[in-house]
């Protein structure tokens, strides 16, 4: 087996099964012992601690703390209010109560609606009632549960895949995914504005990576023209809908250049399924491409699925994998019973109920016109639930942000490190419960607002 190779460990049978995650152990106490990191040897003794540098002894002086309290001093000069952490008394999605006062909430990805829907309530509590709120430990060692594997075949169908796995975390579903399947002699080419779980899991896979320009297919086969060659598996991975800018990933031709350099292609569909295509299913119907031509998909399902947690659908040995080495499988806990239900249940009300994403999409595509037509600078949105409204400053995003609030309307801003300083901006997302006179109201009032910062675009 190489230095590379993570599936296999010499073992077979039930001894087999049973050595595999403790390999992972294994193989990384290897990895610092080899590198003379973690614990002093030889019987060294640790430095002292007075001739270490105060400033390391205190987290006050952490640099990431001097960038928190340079930010909030930041907001006092300004006279702005910090946008963030602010309490919610309740929220559906659409609305919300803030320190008892109603608001148009444009802060929440509650696509379809289902955030609070009685069905799914009585469901949670009916699963509540037979299976307890937790699953009291890893799926590897408590076991299985009948909704576990429901709510994986479930979504493997959706996208005509051998099989799925759900992790209770979105944002270790990437990280774990592409750090276990990937590694050292490998390579990965991403898009650029690819969401952060899917740039730390690339750093933490070993592989060599390259990000490519945004939505730029030029740009991606000039990478691989010059790099193919060298490495053994070449993943490409992208957004389905980009959960920044609103615009959308051309799934028929990564297709056919994932097929001509032979890859494997893998598209984040956490803000695309429930929003794409005519019965919500994602980027694939959109386009109306084979989804199976996409090795594999992940997802999450805290958005359109009214849950929290993410998953994967692809074929048995991906998947096989990924159940025996995903540390964000394997040594988390399973999902809870509430969650799972919930989740399945909204499943079922995204296929009976089909009209809401026929309204997430209406909505979308209505208040990007209204945003358009006022000359509002909304950058790449192509009006799927995810609309931006760039600011060129981050100081205006949070003050715009802020003006927003005191007319009844909660949205956030997005500002520097997370964007450029020239793309800081206000971020809406749209769901099939806002009204037409939600949309008009707020755009009505942030066309006075841009002007007011003269940010209308010419």
């Amino acid at each position: 087996m190489t230095d590379n190779d993570k599936t296999g460990t010499g073992k077979s049978g039930i001894s087999g099964l049973m050595s595999l995650a403790n390999s992972i152990r294994a193989d990384r106490s290897r990895e610092i012992s080899e590198s003379g990191d973690g614990h002093p040897a030889g019987g060294e003794m640790p430095v002292p601690r007075d001739a270490v540098d105060p400033t390391y002894l205190d987290f006050k002086h952490h640099p990431l703390m001097e960038n928190i309290r340079f930010a909030k001093t930041f907001a006092e000069k300004c006279g702005i209010a910090v946008p963030f952490f602010r309490e919610m008394d309740s929220t559906d999605g659409a609305r919300a109560v803030i320190q008892k006062r109603d608001y148009i909430n444009f802060s929440s990805y509650n696509y379809l609606g289902l955030n609070r829907n009685p069905v799914i309530s009585r469901h949670v509590y009916e699963a509540a009632k037979l299976y307890g709120t937790s699953v009291g430990a890893s799926r590897l060692v408590a076991g299985e549960r009948a909704f576990h594997r429901n709510l994986e075949k479930e979504l493997a169908g959706i996208y005509a895949a051998d099989d799925a796995l759900v992790f209770v975390s979105g944002h270790a579903t990437n990280v774990s995914t592409i750090s276990t399947l990937f590694g050292k002699g490998d390579l990965i080419v991403y898009d650029c504005l690819s969401h952060n779980s899917i740039i730390e899991g690339i750093k933490l896979s070993g592989a060599q990576y390259f990000p490519y320009a945004h939505n730029s297919l030029t740009a991606l086969c000039q990478i691989l023209d010059k790099n193919r060659s060298r490495f053994r598996r070449t993943l490409l991975v992208t957004e389905g809908l980009f959960s920044m800018d609103g615009d959308i990933a051309d799934l028929p031709e990564l297709i056919k250049i994932k097929k001509r350099y032979g890859c494997f292609l893998m598209i984040d569909e956490a803000h695309s399924l429930g929003v794409l295509g005519e019965h919500g299913r994602g980027l694939f119907e959109h386009f109306g491409c084979d989804p199976r031509d996409v090795d594999i998909w992940m997802g999450t399902l805290s958005k359109t699925l009214a849950g929290c947690g993410g998953y994967i659908a692809a074929s048995g040995e991906i998947t096989d994998i990924l159940r025996y080495y995903a540390p964000g499988f394997v040594y988390s806990v399973g999902m809870s019973p509430v969650m799972a239900y919930s989740v399945l249940t909204a499943l079922d009300l995204m296929r009976s109920e089909n009209w809401r994403v026929g309204k997430v999409q209406r909505n979308s595509a209505k208040f990007l016109k209204l945003l358009k037509d006022a000359g509002i600078n909304t950058g790449h949105a192509r009006g799927y639930a995810v609309i931006p409204v760039i600011t060129g400053s981050s100081r205006i995003a949070v003050q715009l942000s802020g003006d927003l609030f005191e007319e009844g309307i909660s949205v956030h801003p997005i500002i520097h490190p997370a964007v450029s300083e020239q793309e800081a901006r206000l971020r809406f997302f749209i769901t099939a419960d806002h009204t037409d006179a939600d949309l008009e109201r707020t755009a009505e009032v942030l066309a006075g607002l841009c002007r007011k910062y003269g940010i209308i675009k010419v």
